[in-house]
């Protein structure tokens, strides 16, 4: 069994907002501006969301209408598109009724009027940020502002379709955790004060089931797998692994028929824990003890697990749970999103290696990942195989999420660079990371933010997408 993996899409709203005294008075506007409205719904429709149209509303009676469909379809986002001058009772009257996050679009047709052959009718045609401060004014001083505002032309607008498509994610990750459950299995790693959290917290502060989980639910998965399973799912572990050589470092080792056999069939467990109790991510950790079961599944979870987080099912190491939600933020924000730590510096090309022992986001790695035998996983019991590579060179965001002294979650964020060059062949994940600062600056900013030391390392310079999320999802945000 392997998991074939479908993001849950978010269900977006769209209305299109026009003036009703307008239509008696220049005849055909009103079809025009539907028109434009049917475009902008097209643009929606070219990204993964679910679009759910309310259609033409043009006076309070219509808003009303619009906000009742758009509850019965359990809307996520909402955009308002404004398609002349508009009164703010069309479209206020919608948006606090729904109560969802709210993003109001402007966009004209024309990039400028003609002006020496400029009629009203013409005007009024392009006059689609005229009620941006009114409708803008009004919700923030009904204590419910808009999340967003997307200002340009209809056509031919880079900026302008980048916003809308970037908004889509961020309506993506917040959907994300609507429903979800994410499996806690076992517990935090035994002294790290950092990772402990509160699973009702965690569902108050993201809206998400926190599903406990046992290793024996896993264990009779495991025991469970077929022959067959086993064999397909060596053949995906080799169709996307390299299989490496020991290294001088005397923890690798070769990786046996039986290791690899093993990890294929935790992997495969893995697979069927995740759909026989519907996780969108797992936090999971287990120490084991003389090499009994439990140990022997512990340590040769990197495999299935780097495979699921390829997915876009995050597995968060050591049952950090906070960083689970980070990597899931980042997934949906189509950055990737891999588990990872701050290793040693280099101070002589000043930057940090960022890695973990596992679990790692395959889907951004920079070539083929590659697998090694390990004796041990330092400061953990067991042995089995790791997971080795940098992810791709170029631009990179760090999102931890850490909690403040009133107990309230708080994201951390940062871009720098992954540069390519070499990494240590320990069996262990390792992108080299400048962030445009001396690598002393930028550890000593990143850790008086108070992070945990676990965080989603992403691809992409994506900020102002996490600003975004942050600000729907009513969490405080700090860019370092």
């Amino acid at each position: 069994m392997s998991v074939s993996f479908k993001r849950a899409s978010a269900r977006v709203g769209v209305m299109n907002v026009g003036h009703e005294p307008y239509w008696e008075q220049f005849p055909g506007l009103r079809e025009e501006l539907i028109g434009y409205g049917k475009e902008f719904e097209a643009m929606l429709g070219v990204h993964e969301v679910e679009v759910v149209s309310a259609g033409f509303v043009d006076n309070v009676d219509k808003s009303f209408a619009a906000a009742s469909h758009f509850k019965r379809q359990d809307i996520d986002f909402l955009f308002v598109f404004l398609s002349t001058y508009v009164t703010s009772s069309s479209a206020a009257t919608a948006i606090l009724n729904v109560g969802v996050p709210t993003v109001l679009v402007a966009l004209q047709p024309r990039k400028r009027l003609d002006y020496r052959n400029t009629t009203t009718y013409m005007q009024l045609a392009n006059d689609n940020i005229c009620s941006l401060p009114e409708i803008g004014g009004v919700l923030i001083r009904a204590g419910k502002p808009a999340a967003g505002m997307i200002v340009g032309t209809l056509h031919d607008d880079p900026r302008a379709a980048n916003e809308l498509k970037s908004w889509c994610q961020v309506a993506n990750a917040r959907r994300a955790f609507k429903h979800a459950r994410i499996g806690y299995l076992g517990h935090t790693y035994e002294g790290m004060y950092d990772m402990n959290s509160d699973p009702t917290a965690f569902t108050a502060a993201f809206g998400s089931h926190v599903q406990m989980l046992e290793m024996c639910d896993l264990a009779k998965l495991v025991n469970g797998v077929t022959a067959a399973e086993t064999a397909n799912k060596l053949d995906e572990i080799k169709s996307i692994f390299t299989i490496s050589d020991p290294f001088i470092d005397p923890v690798t080792r070769p990786i046996k028929p039986e290791d690899l056999d093993w990890s294929a069939k935790v992997a495969v467990g893995l697979d069927k824990l995740v759909a026989e109790n519907g996780l969108t991510g797992l936090a999971y950790y287990y120490r084991g003890l003389d090499g009994n079961e439990y140990e022997r599944i512990g340590s040769n979870m990197v495999l299935g697990n780097s495979l699921l987080t390829g997915k876009g099912i995050p597995l968060a190491g050591e049952a950090d749970l906070k960083t689970c939600a980070a990597m899931l933020i980042m997934d949906r924000l189509e950055a990737g999103g891999s588990f990872a730590e701050l290793h040693p510096c280099d101070f002589v090309d000043d930057i940090v290696l960022v890695g973990h022992d596992g679990p790692h986001n395959i889907k951004i790695s920079d070539g083929s990942p590659i697998i090694r035998g390990l004796d041990l996983f330092h400061g953990k019991r067991g042995s089995g195989i790791g997971v080795e590579f940098s992810i791709k060179s170029g631009p990179v965001t760090l999102l931890g999420i850490s909690q403040t002294v009133d107990g309230k979650f708080k994201m951390i964020a940062t871009e720098g660079e992954s540069i390519k060059g070499e990494i240590p062949q320990t069996g262990n994940t390792n992108t080299r990371c400048s962030f445009g600062c001396s690598v002393a600056e930028f550890v000593e900013k990143w850790c008086s933010a108070g992070p945990t030391h676990h965080f989603a390392l992403g691809v992409g310079h994506v900020a102002p997408k996490i600003r975004n999320v942050a600000k729907v999802l009513g969490i405080e945000l700090e860019i370092v």
